[in-house]
């Protein structure tokens, strides 16, 4: 990383961008992987080439027999998050700065990022078919809308809002998909185990691209930085799956019943949103920023006070015992 500029102006995001842009380009590698290199979901799945794959599919279908409802239907609303990338992607390119120059250090990481997040949603979506436990018209329906929806999650074209929520989120979707790893193993489905294992890793790895952005624009906007931590948080951090419906239902109106399961399960719950809050705080050693005006000084006061806050509203919150019955389970 080249040396700190001493002329960016506080607060002028153009000019931080711009001097974030060449770690794009030379450290990228870090943070994404080789095409050649990487997994695919046809490393997983059944080959139809072969001989076996009626057989491999069955053995597939046995597993997914066994596991439990709530399971079942975290991940298929971790599928549709995952499948509503074209939301993502454009969302991202529209980011103050991103857009300038589409060779540039940004938009490539966008394309990158976005290419690597895209074998999620087919190894999961082609598991689900392949499963037998699921009505797909329904969950293709639930995945067009969310597409169709869009969402509205506080950031506006801000690249310190938009890399605060993409480091909040990537670190949400590796708690998500870890958990569903370890439980899918404990009932027996290993298959479905090493998928989400290798989609949680993925994920941790463009968390620390996205924490890092912000470790680097902290040392030369601190105040800025800081505040845009503050708002986003004030305003909470809202899941990108949170206007989730199902066919013939309000919009949002399936994501309550999706985030229940979850929590019922363990999967992602109150008490983990505090966590990855404590891990940011710690990762971008909030208590240590120096250079801060008066607006940056308090904001840190209410971010470094916000987790005990929260984890005692965590406590009071009651989680309805009864599974609600989605469409998209037979």
């Amino acid at each position: 990383m080249q040396e700190l500029p001493l002329n960016i102006p506080e607060g002028s995001r153009k000019e931080v961008m711009t001097y974030l842009e060449p770690f794009m380009l030379n450290e990228m590698s870090e943070y994404l992987k080789p095409v050649e290199d990487m997994w695919q979901p046809a490393d997983f799945l059944p080959d139809s080439s072969r001989d076996t794959f009626f057989e491999e599919v069955r053995d597939l279908q046995e597993s997914a027999r066994e596991l439990p409802y709530d399971l079942v239907a975290v991940l298929i609303g971790d599928t549709v998050t995952e499948e509503a990338l074209p939301t993502y992607e454009s969302w991202l390119t529209m980011v103050e700065e991103v857009d300038k120059n589409e060779q540039g250090g940004w938009m490539k990481w966008v394309r990158a990022w976005t290419a690597e997040e895209n074998r999620h949603g087919d190894l999961l979506n082609k598991y689900l078919y392949l499963s037998g436990r699921i009505n797909m018209r329904e969950f293709e329906m639930s995945t067009q809308y969310l597409i169709q929806d869009g969402f509205d999650i506080g950031t506006g074209a801000d690249p310190y809002r938009n890399f605060i929520y993409t480091s909040f989120q990537e670190l949400a979707t590796n708690v998500s998909h870890r958990r569903v790893s370890g439980l899918s193993k404990k009932s027996g489905d290993k298959l479905l185990a090493k998928m989400c294992g290798v989609i949680a890793a993925d994920e941790a790895r463009h968390a620390k691209a996205y924490m890092s952005f912000i470790s680097h624009a902290m040392a030369v906007d601190p105040s800025e930085v800081m505040l845009a931590f503050e708002d986003m948080m004030r305003k909470k951090i809202v899941m990108p799956a949170h206007f989730l419906r199902e066919s013939g239902g309000p919009q949002g109106g399936a994501f309550s019943h999706f985030s229940d399961a979850a929590q019922r399960l363990g999967v992602y719950t109150a008490v983990d949103y505090v966590d990855i809050l404590k891990d940011l705080i710690a990762d971008w050693k909030i208590d240590q920023v120096t250079g801060l005006n008066e607006k940056g000084e308090k904001a840190r006061d209410y971010l470094m006070a916000l987790p005990d806050r929260l984890l005692r509203l965590a406590d009071r919150i009651k989680i309805p015992e009864k599974e609600y019955q989605f469409k998209w389970i037979y």
